[in-house]
């Protein structure tokens, strides 16, 4: 799309890559599945699919097994961890495993529609990167808490990046290439919001669009353990470093670019 520094070499055959990553989701895994694949076909894109089970105790690798041999044609690929791994480990190792020119994460619990995704998908290539956004009342099973928690997180990395994007945690549609050249140096809670800063300093391109999804899973508990605190810390530290970078190299890097969706362009 752009010419900007984080732009991607024009070698890949194949327009996207999606990653689905699956910890324990065998009541939704194959609904997943099918929904990237219909949102994929709507929006006439080709694709690959990179399943990773990252080491499940039900049966999510055999619910896999089960619908690749039933749709033999789909390009769908099955990477079943030996040990645990975690979400951002098994992301950035599935960016240097695919082959497309754009990389997106869909996580394994079915918390988006294919509606949703064809309103996502329908934007690749428009930008370096596509940047969803919860509409938070259409978030469906989302507490109080957790919303709350997610708006602090988003002010307090606009606050120390500079920039003001709506949202940071959703599954942005990215270069492939930037994904493994500018990976992100934190490995847990905010690692999306590591990645998209990161690339909003090389001079990145980005679309904010608007996105809805569903809870299945959580509570504010689950994200208040010492160990995401931690990896937040880390996070937002990472960001206040490359602010100062900013500040200190200012004349030598380039701004972002921000893209307006086309219904909102004057």
């Amino acid at each position: 799309m752009t010419n900007s520094p984080a732009a991607a070499p024009e070698n890949q055959a194949l327009d996207i890559t999606i990653v689905i990553t699956c910890y324990n989701e065998e009541a939704f895994i194959t609904d997943t599945i099918e929904n990237v694949i219909g949102a994929l076909r709507e929006v006439g894109r080709s694709y690959e699919v990179i399943v990773v089970d990252d080491v499940s105790r039900d049966n999510s690798v055999r619910k896999v097994r089960e619908y690749m041999e039933k749709h033999p044609d789909y390009p769908i690929t099955l990477k079943a961890n030996e040990k645990n791994r975690g979400l951002a480990s098994n992301y950035i190792d599935s960016a240097f495993f695919g082959t497309g020119k754009y990389f997106r994460l869909c996580c394994g619990d079915d918390c988006e529609s294919k509606e949703v995704l064809v309103k996502i998908f329908r934007h690749i290539g428009e930008a370096d990167m596509i940047i969803p956004y919860q509409i938070q009342t259409e978030v469906v099973g989302k507490t109080a808490t957790r919303k709350y928690l997610s708006m602090i997180f988003t002010f307090l990395v606009n606050t120390l990046s500079g920039y003001k994007l709506i949202y940071y945690n959703g599954l942005a549609i990215h270069l492939r290439y930037n994904i493994m050249r500018w990976h992100p140096s934190s490995y847990g809670f905010g690692f999306q919001a590591d990645i998209v800063t990161r690339l909003l300093d090389e001079g990145a391109s980005y679309l904010q669009v608007p996105s809805s999804s569903i809870d299945r899973k959580g509570s504010a508990s689950g994200a208040l353990t010492m160990r995401n605190v931690l990896s937040v810390g880390h996070t937002l530290l990472e960001v206040a470093i490359r602010r100062l970078r900013r500040f200190l190299y200012a004349k030598d890097m380039t701004k972002p670019i921000e893209i307006k969706l086309k219904e909102d362009a004057s």
